[in-house]
């Protein structure tokens, strides 16, 4: 019986996988600690060191998140609720012979149990208990959601449980799934099952999609953002998807980090889902981001995929394996990371994209319809690597920059990023991380000190009382000139060679927009819909 096994860690009174369905398990590693876990994955294969003791491990072929595997159960109790345009079905049939064959699976094994809470404000906080079969992915989960005290533990009662079997191998014909790779989501039990991938990030994305279901029922808005507060106690949020800069951007020496990726905003204010950061590291420096830089030298950090050179030191630059190297550390590995993971409402929102076509400014006040518009549009790049099968960056709109991991219908989340904006008067900025000078390819990425620059003065106030410009593809304003940024930065139109081709990739980008936000149209009010670029209006 599993209870008469040895296991390393706090006892939990309230622990067991015999309940769950495990038999004849291996050893069980309960809440191991970081050196155990680092050991067992070095020991075992699955990582090695750097020079600095951090660990290292590549994932194989899945060197990203496999949305097209991801599934949620069709309850008939909540059909009417999950958007089945963005969310693949599986029936509840299926799921329970996958369950079934997923515990068969791990009989023998030794496994690594982590309970750990996804949310800072107690309120609604999710305890999740996450069984993994590497020691490694147990410490990414460790380091990337919330650890709880031991007393916390000792009354621990998940109500999420992830089973992360990398080895098992999904049958298409037998559980209803499309691949070998299988993410199932049963939102009724709150269980997900992760099979055949080695991607880490797989575990981090089911917890956020939970919450993303569970939220919005409580009048809490979940949000794909990161969160920093000033000097003064104002808080700014970040919207983006990977790459846009949300981690990079939030990890501002002049502000204080709340967190780097997921939150949710409820009527007492802004509170981070996770304990942790998972930073794009491709081309990291210690000059242009010291803070991050820093964490992926410190033991118990997690680098994924990235290269060491023979001095079992970090090659940043080399993207062999992928673009999407990545590390996973806790929050406090960042120097001025708050304690509590939550803060005020926000009194400024800016949404993040890397326009891949080199026409948006890099910096652009939103009036509340045209944050409701973006929001929803959710416009960037997909980054080479994030996913499986995208090799180089191309254009896609995301709704609520987020659209993967929407169990409810975008319409959901915008209604709720409405109502907030409009009763806390929040300000709302636009900035693209992208190009300029031409398309990718072509042009040119937007260097981020500038970037920082623009940033610093949008939320500091500087530009309250700034001139701005009127941009004529998609009428929102745009400053005239920035203190520190050179002005033909500021119009994207004066960095091309060939201005009449900036107009036609223009025409092409906003034509893009109308296409993809027809489907949203009927979801919301009429300011919100004359906020669509200002050529479509001409254009009728």
């Amino acid at each position: 019986m599993l209870e008469n096994r040895r296991e390393s860690g706090v006892r939990n009174p309230s622990f067991g996988l015999a309940e769950a369905g495990f038999r004849k398990l291996g050893h069980v590693h309960y809440n191991a600690d970081v050196e155990v876990l680092a050991e067992a994955a070095v020991s075992r294969g699955q990582a090695r060191r750097t020079a600095h003791g951090a660990l290292v491990a590549t994932t194989g072929r899945h060197t990203g998140r496999s949305p097209t595997d991801k599934h949620i159960v069709r309850h008939p109790r909540i059909e009417d609720e999950i958007w089945w345009d963005a969310n693949r079905a599986m029936e509840p049939a299926r799921f329970q012979v996958l369950l079934s064959d997923f515990l068969s699976h791990a009989e023998g094994c030794d496994l690594y149990v982590q309970d750990l809470m996804a949310g800072a404000d107690p309120e609604h906080a999710l305890p999740t208990r996450v069984v993994t079969e590497y020691a490694w992915h147990s410490l990414f989960i460790r380091n990337l959601l919330i650890r709880p005290e031991e007393a916390q533990l000792e009354r621990f009662m998940p109500r999420l449980t992830i089973i992360d079997l990398p080895s098992f191998k999904a049958d298409p014909r037998r559980h209803g799934c499309r691949s070998e790779t299988v993410i199932a989501l049963d939102l009724t039990r709150g269980l997900v099952l992760i099979g055949g991938t080695e991607y880490a990030g797989e575990m981090k994305k089911a917890v956020f999609t939970m919450l993303n279901y569970l939220l919005p029922a409580k009048d809490v808005l979940p949000m794909h953002c990161s969160a920093n507060v000033g000097a003064k106690g104002d808080t700014s949020l970040f919207f983006g998807l990977s790459g846009t800069g949300k981690t990079t951007l939030s990890a501002d020496p002049d502000r204080t980090l709340v967190g780097d990726d997921e939150h949710g905003w409820s009527e007492e204010g802004i509170f981070n889902f996770e304990g942790g950061c998972y930073a794009k590291t491709i081309k990291l420096s210690r000059e242009a981001e010291p803070d991050i830089y820093a964490a992926t030298e410190k033991p118990g950090t997690i680098l994924e995929n990235v290269v060491l050179d023979d001095a079992a030191l970090p090659d940043f630059d080399d993207a062999t394996l992928t673009e999407n190297t990545r590390a996973a550390y806790p929050l406090h590995f960042i120097a001025n990371a708050g304690e509590s993971g939550r803060a005020g409402h926000p009194r400024a929102i800016v949404m993040l994209t890397a326009d891949a076509f080199g026409v948006m400014p890099p910096l652009a006040r939103l009036s509340p319809e045209q944050a409701m518009f973006h929001f929803l549009s959710g416009y960037t790049a997909k980054v080479a690597g994030t996913e499986r099968g995208v090799d180089e960056p191309e254009a896609t709109f995301s709704a609520c920059f987020g659209a993967p991991f929407l169990p409810r219908h975008p319409a959901v989340y915008g209604a709720l990023l409405g109502e907030r904006i409009e009763r806390h008067g929040v300000s709302c900025w636009l900035v693209n991380t992208g190009w300029t000078g031409g398309p990718f390819g072509t042009g040119r990425r937007m260097p981020i000190a500038a970037t920082r620059r623009m940033l610093s003065a949008a939320l500091d106030g500087e530009l309250d009382e700034a001139d701005f410009r009127v941009d004529e593809n998609f009428g929102f304003e745009v400053p005239v000139a920035v203190s520190g940024v050179e002005p033909d930065l500021l119009d994207p139109r004066t960095t091309w060679a060939d201005p009449a081709a900036y107009d036609r990739m223009a025409h092409k980008l906003v034509a893009m927009f109308a296409e993809n936000f027809a489907r949203f149209e009927a979801h919301v009010g009429p300011a919100v819909r004359k906020a669509a670029p200002a050529v479509l209006r001409k254009a009728g």
